[in-house]
Parts: C-alpha cells; sequence; structure tokens
C-alpha cells in the first residue's frame, strides 16, 4: 500500500464518522426528544474529540509528506486533506471538544428562548459561544483577522473585506429596487387554509421533481430547513403553516437544491475530502437557483398552479399570471428564509455586519438586540415586534455558525451567473418548466457543476460552469428585470 493509498483509507474512515456526527445533528433537529439535549451534547463532544484526534494524528502529517498523486482528483484529495490537517493542528483538541458541547447546548437554550421571546436566557450562553469562537478563530488566524479565518471555514479564500466590496456593490440598486417596488400595490395573495398533510404531500412530490432521490434520501419537519449528509444519505427538512404552503413548498425546493448536489456528487469520492459541496457558497447556488430562478419563474409557477389547484381547490387566486405574481410577492416581514428576492439579501447584510463586529470586538453581546433592531429599522423602515423575529430568528450563531451567513448572498451570485449560462445552453428551458419538467435545468447543473464536489476550488468551479468570472451584476440584473416586469416599473 502506498502512502496516498493509506492516507486515503484513513481519510475515508474520519469522513465516515464525520457523517455520524452529522446524524446525531440531523436527529437532535427532527426527532430528538427535548430532555436529551444535555446527553446529546456529551455525546457530540465525545465524537468532536475522536474526530479532532484523527484530522489532527501526527501519521497524516507523516504520509503526506511522501504521499503522491496521479492525477488531478489525486492531487487535490491531497489538497483537501492537507487542508484539514493544518487547520486541525491550529485549534486545541480540548478547545475542538468543549465547542461542540457547549454549541450542541446552545442550540437547545436558542430553541427554548426563542419559544419564550426571551433574549436574556439566551444571552450567558451565547457569550459563551462567541468567547469560544474568538479563541478558535484566533488560532486559525495566526496574526491574521478572527473573521476572515472564520469565512475560510465556509468559503475558501474569501475574505471579509472582499465581501463587503460585493455587498457595497449590491446595495444601492437593492434599496432602489425595493423602493420602487414597495411604492406599487401589492399582489393578492392566497386565502384559505392548507392542511398541513396535503402540504407535506405535495412537497414529496416537488422534491422529486426537481431530482431529489428518495431512495438515498427524506423529507421530515424542523422548526428551521436544512440539509444534512452527503452521498447515498442526505436527508432535507422542511416545516408547514397552515396558512402559507409557499413557506413549505419553497423551502423544500430550497433544501432540495442542497440535497441534489450532494446527491449528484461522483461517486468515486464518496466519503473523501472532495466528497462534499466545494463551498457553502457554492452550495447556496444550487439551492437558490433551484429556488428562485427555477421555482419562482414564471414558467414552473404555471404547472404548481395546476397542482396547488388541484389539491387544495380555490385558494383565492383566479389564473396562473396571478399566482405567478403572488409567489413573488414583495412585502413587509421580519423572516430572513421567507424574504422574497428582491429583499433577501439585504437580511444578509445585516447579519454580516453584526456578526463580524461581535468577532472583531466591536459589538458586545449584551448589545446585540439593540444593534440588531436599530439596524432593521434602519434597513427596513419598521421596528423589530419581537425576539424571534430579530436576533433570536436563526440558529446560527447558538450553534457557532460565524462567517457562514454571508454565503447566502455569495450563493445568490454565483446563482445569477449560472442562470445566464444555463438559459443559452437550454434554449426551451421555459418551454420544459411549464410542463414541470425539470430534467434538463437540473441535468446541466450536475453535469457542469454538482458532480465535481470539492475538486475545483469555488470560484473556479462557478467560472468553469458559467463561462464567466463570479460577479453580482446577472444576480442584480435578473432581480431589476423580473421585478419591473411584475410590479410594472
Amino acid at each position: 500500500m502506498t502512502a496516498f493509498d493509506e492516507l486515503m483509507g484513513f481519510a475515508r474512515e474520519t469522513a465516515a464518522l464525520g457523517e455520524i456526527s452529522g446524524r446525531l445533528g440531523w436527529d437532535q433537529e427532527t426527532m430528538m426528544p427535548r430532555g436529551s439535549a444535555a446527553q446529546r451534547g456529551q455525546e457530540m463532544s465525545a465524537i468532536e474529540a475522536v474526530l479532532h484526534a484523527r484530522r489532527s494524528d501526527p501519521r497524516v502529517g507523516e504520509l503526506l509528506e511522501t504521499a503522491q498523486a496521479s492525477d488531478e482528483v489525486g492531487a487535490a484529495q491531497l489538497r483537501e486533506i492537507r487542508r484539514a490537517y493544518e487547520r486541525a493542528g491550529k485549534v486545541p483538541a480540548d478547545l475542538a471538544k468543549t465547542l461542540a458541547r457547549v454549541t450542541s447546548e446552545a442550540q437547545g437554550k436558542w430553541a427554548q428562548a426563542r419559544a419564550d421571546e426571551d433574549v436574556a436566557a439566551f444571552l450567558p450562553v451565547l457569550e459563551e459561544v462567541v468567547a469560544l469562537k474568538r479563541e478558535e478563530g484566533a488560532a486559525l488566524a495566526n496574526g491574521g483577522t478572527l473573521y476572515d479565518a472564520m469565512v475560510d471555514d465556509y468559503e475558501p479564500n474569501t475574505t471579509g473585506d472582499e465581501i463587503a466590496t460585493i455587498f457595497e456593490a449590491m446595495r444601492p440598486r437593492l434599496v432602489n429596487l425595493r423602493s420602487r417596488v414597495l411604492e406599487k400595490a401589492a399582489p393578492k395573495g392566497v386565502t384559505g387554509t392548507f392542511d398541513e398533510s396535503k402540504q407535506m404531500k405535495l412537497t414529496r412530490k416537488l422534491a422529486k421533481t426537481f431530482g431529489y432521490d428518495m431512495n438515498r434520501g427524506r423529507v421530515d419537519k424542523a422548526v428551521h430547513p436544512f440539509s444534512s449528509g452527503s452521498g447515498q444519505d442526505v436527508r432535507i427538512t422542511t416545516r408547514t403553516n397552515p396558512t402559507d404552503p409557499f413557506n413549505c413548498f419553497y423551502s423544500t425546493i430550497h433544501e432540495v437544491g442542497h440535497g441534489c448536489y450532494e446527491q449528484n456528487i461522483d461517486d468515486q469520492y464518496l466519503l473523501t475530502p472532495l466528497g462534499r459541496g466545494v463551498s457553502m457558497g457554492v452550495h447556496e447556488s444550487q439551492s437558490r437557483i433551484y429556488e428562485n430562478q427555477l421555482g419562482r419563474g414564471r414558467a414552473f409557477t404555471g404547472w404548481l398552479f395546476e397542482e396547488m389547484s388541484e389539491v387544495f381547490g380555490d385558494f383565492g387566486i383566479a389564473d396562473a399570471d396571478g399566482f405567478y405574481a403572488a409567489v413573488n410577492k414583495v412585502n413587509n416581514g421580519y423572516i430572513r428564509t421567507e424574504a422574497d428576492e428582491v429583499q433577501y439579501n439585504l437580511h444578509i447584510m445585516l447579519r454580516f455586519d453584526l456578526e463580524r463586529a461581535l468577532m472583531q470586538g466591536d459589538l458586545q453581546v449584551s448589545e446585540l438586540e439593540a444593534a440588531w433592531n436599530d439596524r432593521f429599522v434602519a434597513d427596513f423602515g419598521y421596528a423589530v415586534d419581537k425576539p424571534s423575529n430579530g436576533c433570536l430568528q436563526d440558529v446560527h450563531w447558538s450553534v457557532g455558525l460565524f462567517g457562514y451567513f454571508p454565503t447566502y448572498s455569495l450563493g445568490n451570485v454565483y446563482a445569477g451567473c449560472l442562470f445566464e449560462a444555463l438559459k443559452s445552453s437550454v434554449p426551451d428551458l421555459d418551454a420544459q418548466l411549464s410542463k414541470g419538467e425539470t430534467s434538463a435545468a437540473t441535468s446541466w447543473l450536475s453535469d457542469n457543476l454538482q458532480r465535481y464536489g470539492g475538486l475545483y476550488a469555488p470560484r473556479e468551479v462557478i467560472e468553469k460552469a458559467s463561462g464567466m468570472a463570479p460577479s453580482e451584476l446577472p444576480l442584480l440584473n435578473y432581480l431589476e428585470a423580473k421585478f419591473s416586469e411584475i410590479y410594472g416599473l
């Protein structure tokens, strides 16, 4: 056995253990009894200790010194193993173990505080999480910027300053479009109640329509929709609201984008460093293009209108044009995951600035609620009414995902580039989508991006697929054209 073979065998076992850890997280969000949170924290801590020990095992360093790759794939495997090894070596084992335990417990405390609308109950554990993440960031930054080290976990080779530059370019056009749209009369929305069991039945049909393989996946309900797993076991969740079926359907399509990315990665990469999506920004490009450019486009909503009419009967909208406008309705709201395409990125910019300030020490945890509320009024023009609509709405900070939020908007930017290329490559795209046929679009994404997994760097894979360097311009042009047409601007 060569050093490369031995290294890959070790990496596969580590990846398998990582999947087990991920399954514990999935269970915690979907099925775990509430009273199990403390024990689950200990379980997560124990498995993280094992994973950290493997990732920082001196044998990995020794094998990396002599392992040789015979092709591009092997070179990429070594690159990712080295990256993970060097990162693990910078983070003390006790810190990694403590972070796993505290964030697992913090997630439960966040959920309870959110249900109770009690920010004060959550702040002590958030203070602990922030302190631990600052400590981790300092170890990873090696004298550099803490927040950049955190972003690098989710979007390699991207800095906070680079993200800020993109956001500064996006903000004026988004704010202007939002202002012009909200001056117009809002389209009529759906009315009535929508049986939640029927929502789940249709949502599973939507998942299959977009290519999600139910033989290697499942759809469950959770407070916060998410996707989990890779390869042959990829699970997604959604949520239902009896008066808002779009919440369920578009959460599902969004998570299917994530799930299909993982399911469509080349089988030869299974349980290896290349067997996962290359970054969260690229991951988000898949969920957003499935949800928005495809799922919320005029062609596909025409098909969905007929499906919903068959399942629910009359829900207050007369025709497909009215349904298309309702699906893309722009209106005031607090919740990021429910935001329309025009305003979504403004929600991300708020979180990006606040979490960057938290990590840099410019904002204290005790000041977070007031800072959030002040910023929300400044950006959206109305006040937050309760904590679950404000700083308690997202799970991310409770589980230590600092640096994650900006990748959502990077995903939108990447999706804009991909959609331009997709339309050129599939001239009859709308004709197919109008029949509920998504395979041409999803196959193009699979062939040009998803199958590569972690083979190429994030921006490289976007450029290879779209034929252009990532830019915010295609996204902004798409949004202005779409909503100008809907609102008669």
